[in-house]
């Protein structure tokens, strides 16, 4: 608070735009409009002002008796909501031999324009009036400028020690503005990345940027700062638990694994025969929606939350749900055309990574994605104040009502058909060169000659072709038969039993299957 000394500099100032004197007592409407008008400091100044009751403009003391009941008639200005956002100010009294002075001291809104009952007052140097329109978008982009994202704020119970400047020189700096430019930079650590919002030097500490970007124990500021996977057996949660990993670190340590992650436990992989002639690898999942989902989720979510980055695997679907609804500009009738950043600091280095690009095509390309992948598009749900969650339909649960199990291998029943006309076929064929051979295993020997098309196999290949797991079954009763007809042999003629013994197609065996278009 001012002191006497400053009370009775202000008393006799120029600085007309912040100081109003008078001698009134009960004109409460223009107390108000003062104190809405020095909190809106349209000339940012970044001064405080002063409202001086007991003072003629001239600087004389009117001889004013400050009661209880004034000082807090005065003081309740601040709470009584006729000026939003509520100002920040102190009232205090003070006493001189002439008279007693009250006054109002007014810190400058960082949230302009401040009302007084609907209407913006400012300061025209010793006048007091109405913004202009004009003059009000000055002050509302001006609050913009002064309303700091929470990554750009500073993580006040850090310091410099808390973050790992190695990694952010080696890793983000260089890529940031080149090798040879940060060679040359004679800068201190705390201006280079003071000049790239991760460090606050008015308080002397790490940006929370900073610290969820390279911090070295990023969950002692930030607790909510982890992933958490989990993959139930059923639908819903209440299922049974077969696996959970949790995730934590700064984004440079944690994005990695979290690939990795989603690589070795949530993307599936198998093999699914399309026809006779060729088989597909099929995801449950396709790796680059999924990563971008999760990208996001690390890129948009409240970092003011204790709630970690979830990843729900269940029997057919992935639910994936951060921290955080939509956010500025982005809303539920405008999602996904609209978007809008919540930390532009991170997002902007996630995509020097490499780790997001920020063209506003995530969802549209999550969707093609999926599509193309055979999954139904992705579910979001963007009505959740305080979350936001992504549903993803596994493709197995589509697959599985579309083939016929075989053992270890699986055939999607569009390729019966011509596995049936091919049997039809060849019956005859077989039965001539193949006299001991019986018909039920014509099926499985024009399975593997299919296999054999292209490239040589291994035993335990040809016995997932066919669906049989007994090797001895499978040589007696299709190997032996068409080996012995000549359509197949092995690599490895000297020892057939050798581990690496693979089996291939011959010239008769090729012939065959051109001439019959199999």
């Amino acid at each position: 608070m001012i002191t006497r000394d400053e009370i009775q500099e202000l008393l006799h100032s120029t600085e007309t735009y912040r100081v109003e004197r008078t001698t009134s007592t009960g004109d409460m409407d223009k107390f108000q409009e003062a104190i809405c008008a020095f909190a809106n400091d349209l000339p940012n100044s970044k001064k405080k002002g002063y409202l001086i009751l007991g003072a003629h403009d001239d600087g004389r003391l009117s001889g004013l008796k400050v009661t209880d009941d004034l000082y807090k008639k005065i003081a309740g200005i601040r709470s009584d909501g006729n000026i939003l956002p509520l100002p920040v100010m102190s009232v205090e009294r003070f006493k001189f031999a002439d008279g007693d002075l009250l006054v109002a001291e007014v810190t400058p809104s960082e949230l302009p324009p401040v009302r007084y009952r609907g209407r913006t007052f400012i300061r025209i140097g010793p006048r007091r009036d109405i913004a202009t329109e004009a003059e009000e978008r000055i002050l509302s982009e001006r609050r913009t400028s002064y309303m700091a994202t929470f990554d750009a704020m500073p993580c006040l119970a850090a310091r410099l020690t808390d973050i790992d400047t190695e990694l952010i020189r080696n890793k983000y700096l260089e890529k940031l503005i080149g090798k040879e430019l940060l060679a040359t930079d004679g800068r201190t650590i705390e201006e280079q990345l003071s000049a790239v919002g991760m460090y606050d030097t008015e308080n002397s500490c790490p940006t929370n940027a900073a610290m969820v970007l390279f911090g070295k124990h990023p969950r002692r500021f930030l607790p909510g700062l982890y992933v958490q996977y989990v993959r139930f057996k059923g639908e819903d949660v209440s299922s049974e638990v077969q696996n959970e990993i949790q995730l934590d670190g700064n984004y440079c340590e944690l994005l990695p694994r979290l690939e990795s992650l989603l690589e070795l436990s949530v993307i599936k992989k198998k093999p699914v025969f399309v026809s006779m002639l060729r088989e597909e690898m099929v995801s449950n999942f396709p790796y680059t929606a999924i990563r971008e989902l999760v990208m996001n989720g690390c890129m948009h979510r409240d970092l003011q939350s204790n709630m970690p980055l979830r990843i729900y695997e269940f029997a057919h679907h992935l639910e994936i749900t951060n921290a955080g609804g939509l956010y500025g500009n982005a809303r539920p009738e405008n999602f996904p055309t609209i978007n809008d950043y919540r930390n532009p600091l991170i997002a902007s280095a996630m995509k020097t990574l490499g780790y997001v690009n920020m063209f506003n095509r995530g969802v549209g390309q999550v969707q093609t994605d999926l599509k193309e992948n055979g999954n139904p598009p992705a579910e979001f749900v963007v009505n959740l104040l305080t979350a936001f969650r992504v549903n993803v339909t596994d493709v197995e649960k589509d697959v599985a009502d579309s083939v016929v199990n075989t053992g270890a291998s699986q055939v999607v029943l569009s390729s019966v058909p011509s596995l049936a006309q091919a049997v039809t076929s060849l019956s005859q064929v077989l039965s001539q060169v193949c006299p001991k051979l019986e018909k039920e295993y014509y099926a499985s020997v024009i399975k593997v000659l299919a296999g054999l098309s292209k490239e040589s196999q291994s035993l335990r290949i040809l016995m997932q072709l066919t669906g049989d797991t007994n090797r001895g079954r499978f040589k007696n009763n299709v190997l032996s038969h068409i080996l012995e007809a000549g359509f197949v042999e092995p690599t490895i003629t000297n020892n057939p039993n050798s581990p690496k013994q693979r089996y291939i197609l011959t010239e008769k065996g090729k012939e065959m299957m051109n001439a019959y278009e199999i």
